[in-house]
């Protein structure tokens, strides 16, 4: 095998990438972050990753998104990019911003899982164990418990916070009224909440509806708040990309292969509006991925999106979403017959 060189960062890798304050916190973010939720685990190729870390650095992206239990298997992505920390990117750890989470299951047992002390706590030394840090800079609640009482959850991103292991403190999938009570518990601790994560994308569009038993949107609670958003499967999962555009799903695809999209959902109806959306996109001069890239950063509430890259080359290609013109009234409105909520899910 090669040998790969000693990664020197790019010294231009300020100059193109977009950056949007958190909020009304000091925290700045790359309008597009790098989510490892995908395509870091030990079943993926290590020299892929370190070349899709290095490429993403480059571009601009110091912000690299992660959780307990990605991989797969469970903890592995975190395992591997320690591995690319100490490889590559440990020198730049202050121009870095590294997140994690946790919240889903974990380990066996009453403590792996859900949103008690112990948990999160627990989780958070162990995230710090395989990434090889002292701190990260955003521990998030990566989903609401209702077993657990919302002061313990809180009080646990609040020592972490206090005790060193990380800057700042998030969520993520919380109603807006969960969230203004997370902010407020917070806020009386002495800890901000910097920044929710939710989902959202052209099929998904929760963060903008009144659910019922809400009083207002999440982007509403967010932008009232000074909290931070960055939103995880802006594409949908890979529905807003060329590759279902044919109708077929391709063997190899995320449609065929991941629990989190079916073959199912590539129907007629689907097909009609992602073909729609994709005219859009090439009378704009761009693909319909970065279309739908385009379209997430259209509001200033939202900080950052995330996206994933199975390749260097996929990455170029949702990065040079930021080189488009910004969307015009014109083009939302043309939009918006076919952005329909509904059409995917995560």
């Amino acid at each position: 095998m090669p040998t790969i060189p000693v990664y020197r960062a790019a010294d231009d890798r300020y100059d193109a990438m977009p950056y949007r304050r958190t909020g009304r916190s000091g925290l700045d973010l790359p309008a597009l972050s790098l989510g490892l939720w995908h395509n870091f685990g030990d079943v993926n190729p290590l020299e892929t990753q370190r070349a899709v870390l290095r490429r993403a650095f480059d571009l601009g992206i110091t912000h690299f998104d992660l959780a307990n239990n990605y991989g797969p298997p469970y903890g592995s992505a975190e395992e591997n990019f320690g591995r690319h920390l100490v490889q590559d990117l440990g020198p730049y750890r202050d121009e870095l911003v590294i997140s994690s989470k946790a919240g889903y299951d974990m380990w066996p047992g009453p403590y792996g899982d859900g949103g008690s002390r112990k948990y999160l706590l627990s989780s958070l030394d162990q995230s710090l164990r395989r990434l090889g840090l002292d701190y990260v800079d955003v521990f998030y609640s990566h989903r609401p418990d209702p077993s657990v009482p919302l002061e313990e959850t809180m009080g646990a991103l609040h020592t972490a916070v206090t005790s060193g292991k990380a800057l700042y403190a998030g969520i993520s999938n919380y109603s807006p009224s969960a969230t203004r009570e997370a902010a407020r518990i917070l806020a009386d601790l002495g800890t901000p909440l910097l920044i929710h994560q939710p989902s959202y994308s052209m099929f998904n569009r929760h963060v903008e509806q009144v659910a019922e038993g809400e009083r207002e949107s999440l982007l509403d609670a967010v932008g009232d708040l000074g909290i931070g958003m960055i939103v995880f499967s802006p594409l949908a999962q890979g529905l807003l990309t060329g590759r279902y555009l044919s109708g077929e799903v391709p063997a190899d695809s995320r449609a065929a292969t991941s629990r989190f999209l079916s073959p199912e959902q590539i129907g007629d109806t689907y097909l009609e509006r992602a073909r729609a959306l994709n005219a859009i996109a090439e009378a704009r001069g761009q693909s319909l991925a970065q279309l739908a890239l385009s379209w997430v950063l259209r509001d200033q509430r939202v900080t950052s999106a995330l996206i994933g890259a199975s390749s260097v080359a996929q990455l170029e290609d949702n990065v040079a979403a930021l080189r488009a013109e910004p969307l015009t009234a014109e083009e939302i409105a043309a939009i918006e017959p076919h952005a329909v909520d509904g059409t995917a899910r995560r």
